[in-house]
């Protein structure tokens, strides 16, 4: 070869190795819907199978304390799109179907700057494939050029729900948990030569913990396997006098192998992602944030749900903790973190662990910080403190205490020592000798939600939602 051609050659190369070094880093956004943390192998669960999970963890960075600000889908999934409060976005609980399709649909977050809105306006190709919740279902939002998701919110039938594909409704054409992996690998492919950064948001239905599918056994590849396992990772325990809805799935085998089949479904579904990812050399370049959009309770404390299944309104962390874990080959450290973060914190963190921390929308005020240095391996400053919050019931939490109040007059208010007490056996509010940390909670609760909630929102002090109530108060409006 000739020595003009070696260094024609060699220039060729390195153009386009800082081509690919120079493009934006993508990002997938796999999230499950009512999902505790604890069902994982990789949070010590020491009878359901996710090797793919467990993989992913030992090869990202694990929050082994993430709670959800909300126990719902819709609002989970808002603050993770927005960073922001329930009291700052409106949608305070499950959003109802006449809101997804019909005459009165429309989309909830319209006046906000969103995930995709924003990495859209960077140039990323958008691709939602899975569940969405969040108004509007047949039209696709905030620049997502691929749009396959559900007519509803809840899941009947994993297998003959109605999905929305190229704007017609149709029952979904196999097992939903199959379908949106799929159709996520098929996204992914169509990335490959693309010189755009891509951003997929993969939202499965699955594992649906709750609804009367849990009283029919799993039809998928795991229910043989599980068919006669014992499942002791779920206390059998007394139901607990709180506990309002799914009493028919306590201490229930069937209830509890349909989880843990559905669970270990998606964990299929994530190590068929990662492979297509490598198989298509994305794999370095990709973040990928596997998360549950709240938490959920398996028999612990003798509750079964989340925090919208009680009466009152539960704020168990257990009903809080999600799944976190984010994982990009030579960028993210490998780890595992005891951090207190939120689902709020999720928005700011990606946009800067992409390089996009400016556009991270500076009103309305985020509660959410940023852990991206923390990804990286780096030191990072942070308290350890949450706020949450479920239409008249809200908590706040830090290292050593957790206070809950509720807006009722009955109440009642629960006060716990999360070191001497992480199951929250023992409420200690009103207690003898206790009355200074009792005020001093009340009080950062207080200044907590006085500084980020919206008073059009702030359902607490009068404002409205955009969801109907599950607790109705009738001096609250309920409105779009």
């Amino acid at each position: 070869m000739r020595p003009g051609i070696v260094l024609f050659t060699a220039l060729l190369g390195f153009i386009f190795s800082a081509k690919a070094e120079s493009k934006p880093t993508n990002l997938v956004f796999i999230l499950t819907d009512n999902h505790g943390a604890w069902t994982l192998g990789c949070y010590g669960n020491p009878d359901i199978r996710t090797p793919n999970l467990d993989r992913m963890a030992e090869e990202g960075l694990l929050f082994e304390r993430a709670l959800s600000s909300n126990p719902v889908c819709s609002p989970t999934r808002a603050t993770f799109l927005t960073g922001l409060l329930p009291s700052q976005h409106g949608v305070h609980s499950f959003l109802d179907n006449k809101y997804m399709v019909g005459e009165e649909a429309y989309y909830t977050l319209e006046e906000f700057k969103t995930l995709p809105e924003i990495l859209h306006s960077e140039g990323y190709t958008c691709g939602l494939v899975g569940k969405w919740h969040l108004g509007a279902n047949l039209t696709p939002q905030d620049g997502f050029s691929t749009w396959i998701t559900m007519q509803r919110g809840g899941t009947g039938s994993l297998y003959t729900d109605p999905i929305i594909e190229d704007g017609e409704i149709k029952p979904s054409p196999k097992y939903m948990t199959d379908l949106w992996t799929e159709r996520g690998k098929q996204f992914i492919e169509e990335q490959k030569d693309s010189e755009k950064p891509f951003f997929l948001y993969l939202a499965y239905n699955g594992p649906y913990c709750l609804g009367p599918l849990l009283l029919r056994e799993s039809q998928n590849r795991h229910a043989a396997y599980y068919a006669d396992k014992p499942l002791m990772s779920f206390p059998r325990d007394t139901v607990h006098p709180w506990q309002y809805n799914n009493l028919d799935y306590h201490n229930n085998d069937v209830s509890i192998r349909r989880v843990a089949s559905e669970v270990s479904a998606i964990d299929d579904g994530v190590g068929e992602i990662l492979q297509a990812l490598k198989d298509n050399e994305l794999d370095e370049n990709t973040l990928v944030v596997f998360a549950g959009d709240q938490g959920w309770m398996g028999g612990q404390n003798g509750f079964f749900g989340m925090g919208d299944h009680t009466r009152p309104i539960a704020a168990h962390d257990m009903m809080m903790q999600i799944p976190f874990i984010f994982r990009q080959p030579g960028s993210v450290t490998p780890g595992r973190s005891d951090l207190i973060v939120s689902n709020y914190d999720f928005l700011p963190s990606v946009l800067d662990h992409l390089d996009l921390g400016h556009r991270m929308p500076k009103t309305p005020l985020s509660p959410g910080r940023s852990f991206a240095s923390l990804l990286k391996g780096g030191e990072i400053e942070w308290r350890n403190e949450m706020g949450y919050e479920m239409e008249g019931c809200r908590s706040f939490r830090n290292d050593r205490w957790k206070i809950v109040l509720r807006k009722s007059p009955e109440g009642p208010s629960e006060l716990y020592d999360m070191e001497k007490d992480p199951m929250e056996r023992f409420n200690l509010f009103g207690q003898p000798g206790l009355a200074d940390v009792q005020e001093e909670m009340i009080g950062r609760l207080n200044a907590f939600f006085g500084r980020y909630a919206d008073p059009e929102y702030d359902i607490w002090n009068g404002g409205r939602s955009k969801c109907r109530r599950l607790v109705p108060d009738e001096s609250v409006a309920v409105a779009r």
